[in-house]
């Protein structure tokens, strides 16, 4: 049974990912802040009939990442971690606060560096296994008022680049995944995105990253519409 870990899998593409991946030969652990929302997910996974875990965590807080990746190995290594969890502030750079600041790359570039060093070792003493960040767009050129949304993400990039070249030659593989914004909530409390609409939804998205990371290791997948900041 293959055994799979997923950040932010409460909503958005976190959730669609851990649909994606439900069946019977598989065991999903989904992680996030909302218990609520985790356990909505684990109830559509399973009814495609997966074996479905939640786990109520902060990703940004070391001893928490710790805490569920002992709970998760206890029975044996994983097999995929996803690291999707993420967070957005858009605007002036000028009008961003240093909590902001903070915050971002917390949860865009420190937890998904957590997670990695929690779950490497067991990939490497299994001689298998796979490593998805999923990075965004703004992973790879900058964008007018998202300045600190972008460095999290170019952060990212980095670290996932370097992790693919330091495990290159073993079993553990490292995919970058860069997709353009989605029609999710993500944007609701933003006027960021004038036309949602032109958006991919995140079962497309999810779809897409679940077939090409078994064989790529970087996936950019456009918005439908290139235009605009998405």
């Amino acid at each position: 049974m293959k055994k799979i870990v997923i950040t932010g899998a409460g909503t958005g593409l976190g959730k669609e990912l851990a649909l994606q991946y439900a069946d019977n030969d598989v065991e999903l652990h989904l992680v996030g802040r909302s218990l609520q929302t985790l356990e909505e997910t684990a109830a559509e996974a399973e009814k495609s009939g997966a074996k479905v875990y939640v786990h109520a965590a902060d990703i940004t807080v070391v001893s928490e990442v710790k805490h569920i990746a002992a709970e998760i190995e206890e029975d044996g290594p994983v097999d995929i971690l996803v690291n999707n969890a993420g967070i957005g502030m858009f605007g002036p750079f000028m009008e961003s606060t240093a909590d902001q600041m903070e915050a971002m790359f917390r949860t865009n570039s420190f937890g998904p560096i957590y997670l990695a060093k929690a779950f490497i070792p067991g990939f490497l003493q299994n001689n298998r296994g796979t490593i998805i960040n999923i990075i965004s767009t703004a992973g790879l050129r900058g964008k007018k008022n998202e300045s600190l949304y972008v460095a999290s993400k170019f952060a990212l990039r980095g670290f996932t680049e370097s992790l693919q070249q330091e495990y290159a030659d073993t079993g553990l593989r490292i995919v970058a995944a860069y997709m353009g914004g989605m029609n999710t909530p993500f944007w609701d409390e933003t006027d960021h995105i004038k036309d949602k609409s032109r958006l991919r939804t995140p079962k497309e998205v999810a779809e897409i990253i679940v077939k090409e990371s078994a064989e790529k290791t970087e996936i950019v997948i456009e918005s439908k519409n290139k235009s605009g900041s998405a």
